[in-house]
């Protein structure tokens, strides 16, 4: 069976049958994990090998767990610093931020591995304008050039561990106010702005083979009357033709307020497919899921189908081969002062 273009949540720490029903549908390919989801990382090791034994190939199972702000798994993991640290850091000694970010990708990434996540929705490639509280430290620094370099180092490092990069949020959310899982967002600024500054580290990391890409639920005005999730410019003529971007392109949580604009649920499902999307997000909402299940029921896109399989996790380990592991102790102590109050150079 091959994987749908629905990535879906599910309620708590164990499967229920309506759940393994759910998840058992032709259109779901993937589930997303929260913290609501997590008591231990035995107990998650078991509830991933259990989703991983519903169907083969098995469903993507995928975290947001950048560091910083957004890491869902605390206890039992190691608490990985907000990007901006090793933006700090950039702007004091770039090869040392550079060997740092590639080892903060390694440690995030081999961490999940070993309880079997397939990938983790990261690096946020925003800029940093110094307006968007919900981007703020989540971002490398302001600067592209930086952003770029910094994330390309940090997608070496998950590479390493087995696990394929998500760029996030495309073209663009640094720019603007208004956090989109509570409102309706708006970047007015021309195409040329967002193209010479924004567009820059999703150019260069898709040259690099970027493998994947989840765009803003973001309406930039000034190019088309759609949030960028939909849009068939951004995702078509600039992401596909333009930039010649070949990975898998995720929506972002269609239950967020900022793709409201785009009428119900399953209405947001089909116009993101319809638009370029190979696969949308339902995070939360168990009827909803349902919903757009059944609305998507015939829909087959084969292109997506190969995108999404590169998605699968690679080089499978234990937790125990990883805790003896002199490299994954090496990179404790390396990301340790990022994880610091006072100012790096100073350490």
């Amino acid at each position: 069976m091959s994987l749908g273009p629905v990535m879906v949540g599910v309620s708590g720490t164990e499967l229920k049958q309506e759940e393994c029903d759910m998840l058992n549908h032709p259109i779901v390919g993937a589930v997303i994990l929260f913290t609501r989801n997590y008591e231990s990382p035995q107990q998650l090791e078991e509830l991933i090998r259990e989703i991983h034994l519903l169907r083969d190939p098995h469903l993507l199972v995928c975290v947001d767990h950048e560091g910083g702000r957004v890491q869902r798994f605390r206890e039992g993991f190691t608490h990985l610093p907000p990007m901006r640290r090793l933006g700090e850091l950039y702007d004091e000694e770039p090869k040392r931020a550079k060997r740092l970010a590639e080892t903060t990708g390694w440690l995030m990434a081999v961490e999940l591995r070993a309880v079997g996540v397939d990938f983790s929705f990261a690096p946020v490639l925003d800029l940093d304008y110094g307006v968007s509280e919900i981007i703020g430290d989540r971002s490398f620094h302001s600067k592209a050039h930086a952003v770029a370099d910094l994330a390309q180092s940090f997608i070496g490092g998950m590479s390493k561990a087995g696990m394929a990069a998500t760029g996030k949020h495309f073209p663009g959310h640094g720019a603007v106010e208004v956090d989109t899982h509570v409102g309706i967002a708006r970047d007015e600024r021309p195409f040329a702005d967002i193209e010479s500054d924004d567009l820059v580290p999703f150019g260069r990391l898709i040259r690099a083979g970027l493998a994947g890409i989840m765009p803003a639920h973001v309406i930039y005005t000034e190019v088309d009357a759609h949030p960028a999730g939909f849009s068939r410019f951004w995702l078509q003529q600039v992401l596909r033709q333009r930039l010649e971007f070949q990975g898998a392109i995720f929506s972002d949580d269609l239950l967020m307020q900022g793709a409201a604009v785009m009428g119900s649920v399953s209405d947001r499902a089909e116009a993101a497919l319809e638009a370029g999307c190979d696969m949308v997000l339902v995070c939360d909402n168990f009827a909803e899921i349902c919903n757009t299940l059944e609305r998507l029921e015939r829909f087959d896109n084969p292109a997506s189908h190969l995108r999404l399989a590169r998605m699968h996790g690679r080089h499978p380990l234990t937790r125990d081969k990883l805790h003896n592991n002199p490299q994954w102790h090496q990179a404790l102590q390396a990301i340790e002062p990022l994880m610091q109050e006072k100012p790096l150079d100073l350490l």
